[in-house]
């Protein structure tokens, strides 16, 4: 049986992999999360637990679901220590590991990035302690999550918003990316490099646009617009003037695609994940408030962080090297969020 193991299994993209791999494949997932953002497997994972050793849990009458609640870096610590430690630790024969998938890092939403940049930095020693511990493991494939904060700014402004291409990144005439978070991924993405290129480990790097989906919770701005859609808020607040874009991607085809990618790539290159549509915020809330059946009144929300003006990307590169483009519009998968909230809140759809 292969084993795969997945770091911040428990959060939006990480628990939707769980699921993915569970379902597609009869391989045993090893997932790890503190939970300091995501959510326990028992909420969303639909097999029971099956038994516990010494704190970690095992789902499933198969037992392919191994869980343990720990921060990442401690587990990667043990591993460095003893590449056997699941093995003398739980008695799991658990040595090697095929893919291995790196969602581990300290995220929020935009008061997070810009009111406490400094905790959004650990980052960087958590992704360093990772790829060497990579480094000697060598895992068969490796999946290193950048992010579209890691473009340079200066392509995101008012006045000059272009679509972002995987060449407006470019380690030998760097740009400013975004914030704390924005370095530390593009760190990331350099270690990747250096550890396809010096250690000959296959990595695939990504760098995800705004991902969302119905299982999604409040503190992302897709579920939390819909939220006060279906409850009809009127006036609709927004954060500063609501005309700063996004390229919001359903996280079905960032799944889908991630896996395309692993397939793939090999040498640490980055590809983005996205529609390549511009979507702004008020937008997105006329759709919702047009499943709700109303038009509210928008009070501009202008003391509130909004970050860039306009980020989306450019798929031409995705398309030609990886045969894929993304399968669900903007309007179904927003109409997929609507419902699910408002089964959620009880409210008639």
């Amino acid at each position: 049986m292969k084993n795969h193991l997945i770091s911040g299994g428990c959060g939006f993209v990480g628990k939707n992999m769980v699921r993915k791999l569970y379902n597609s494949t009869s391989d045993r997932i090893v997932f790890i999360d503190n939970l300091s953002v995501g959510t326990a497997p028992e909420t969303w994972l639909e097999h029971p637990l099956n038994r516990e050793i010494k704190g970690l849990k095992i789902y499933g009458e198969d037992e392919r679901l191994v869980y343990i609640e720990s921060d990442f870096i401690d587990i990667i610590r043990h591993l460095i220590k003893d590449p056997e430690w699941f093995n003398t630790e739980f008695g799991l024969d658990i040595v090697e590991f095929a893919d291995v998938f790196h969602f581990a890092a300290i995220v929020g939403g935009r008061a997070m990035i810009d009111g406490d940049p400094m905790k959004v930095a650990l980052d960087l020693s958590i992704d360093a302690e990772f790829f060497y511990w990579c480094t000697r493991a060598k895992p068969k494939r490796i999946l290193y999550p950048s992010s579209s904060a890691a473009y340079p700014i200066s392509k995101q402004t008012e006045a000059g918003a272009i679509q972002l291409r995987e060449t407006d990144i470019n380690f030998a005439n760097m740009g400013q990316p975004d914030m704390t978070y924005g370095w530390t991924k593009l760190t990331g993405e350099f270690l990747a490099k250096i550890a396809a290129e010096n250690y000959g480990l296959h990595i695939a790097c990504i760098r995800p646009f705004s991902g969302y989906g119905e299982d999604q919770n409040y503190t992302y701005p897709i579920p939390a617009i819909a939220k006060r859609a279906v409850f009809k808020e009127n006036p609709f607040e927004v954060w500063g003037t609501g005309y700063q874009g996004r390229d919001f991607v359903h996280i079905d085809d960032v799944i889908d695609c991630t896996l395309v990618a692993l397939d793939k790539i090999n040498d640490g290159t980055a590809i983005n994940i996205g529609m390549g549509v511009l979507t702004n915020f008020r937008q997105v809330i006329e759709i919702f408030t047009g499943f709700a059946g109303y038009s509210p009144e928008i009070k501009c929300l202008l003391d509130k962080p909004v970050g860039v003006h306009s980020r989306y990307c450019n798929m031409d590169y995705v398309e030609e090297r990886l045969g894929w483009k993304p399968k669900i519009s903007i309007e179904e998968g927003l109409r997929r969020v609507y419902d699910a909230v408002a089964k959620k809140e009880g409210q008639h759809v």
